[in-house]
């Protein structure tokens, strides 16, 4: 069977980014001779992103950008499900829609698991040439300890936990997601934290996270609340 890659893009007043990401991935994938489809799932948006999902779908054709949004925000592992149900490809890609993540690791991410028939390859801020743009001193200590005390806690067996940058078989990800009990932040870590558990074969691919360009951050007040409630479940429970 020939390889098809599913790019799952959850979104949330993404208008300005959702073009711009689109756009790049169609190129890359394209410079990748790769098949690929979108599947944008936007979260009942006010500021108009549904309506420019339309507009690209009518530009790259339905067969390349596939709409499937839901009424209101349900959560990102929820988003993930009901991206799954319509994907086609064999495999599955995980980005944000803000510009964070650059369309052209996707490409390191295929070749890498083609090199070790990984079950995921996770984008990672902690190793090699890995990095954050646009964070300040704050954010990046704060960033850097509760990366350092996953490791210590859960010794997950990869150096990124929240990172949501990921390629995986897409059976891999069905098995996953189904079997996630966390929400939100936490979310991310489950994932692999199950997949160790599980004895799924994970690959890394050093990346430069950038800081989204248009919009605002997502995270709220209560992010290192809800990291330490996370990790104390992960840690007790599974």
């Amino acid at each position: 069977m020939k390889e098809k890659y599913s790019i799952l893009l959850p979104t949330y007043n993404e208008k300005e980014n959702l073009p711009i990401i689109v756009w790049m991935i169609i190129k890359y994938m394209t410079l990748g001779n790769y098949d690929c489809e979108i599947i944008i799932i936007d979260d009942g948006s006010p500021d108009g992103t549904l309506e420019a999902a339309k507009q690209l779908e009518k530009i790259y054709g339905s067969d390349k950008i596939v709409l499937r949004p839901r009424e209101k925000k349900l959560g990102l592992g929820t988003a993930y499900i009901h991206g799954i149900k319509h994907a086609t490809g064999n495999y599955v890609v995980i980005m944000d829609a803000d510009l964070s993540h650059h369309p052209k690791y996707i490409l390191d991410f295929i070749k890498k698991q083609k090199e070790g028939d990984y079950d995921l390859v996770s984008g990672t801020r902690y190793f090699g040439n890995g990095g954050v743009n646009g964070w300040d001193f704050k954010r990046k200590l704060i960033s850097r300890g509760a990366n350092y005390l996953t490791q210590v806690l859960l010794r997950p067996g990869a150096s990124d936990l929240t990172g949501s940058f990921r390629l995986y078989k897409k059976d891999v990800l069905q098995k996953l997601v189904e079997s996630c009990v966390s929400k939100g932040y936490v979310f991310q870590m489950e994932m692999i934290v199950r997949s160790r558990k599980l004895g799924y074969k994970i690959g890394e691919i050093p990346i430069v996270f950038v800081d989204r360009l248009y919009g605002e951050s997502k995270l709220g007040g209560n992010e290192i609340f809800q990291f330490v409630k996370g990790l104390l479940y992960l840690f007790t429970y599974i």
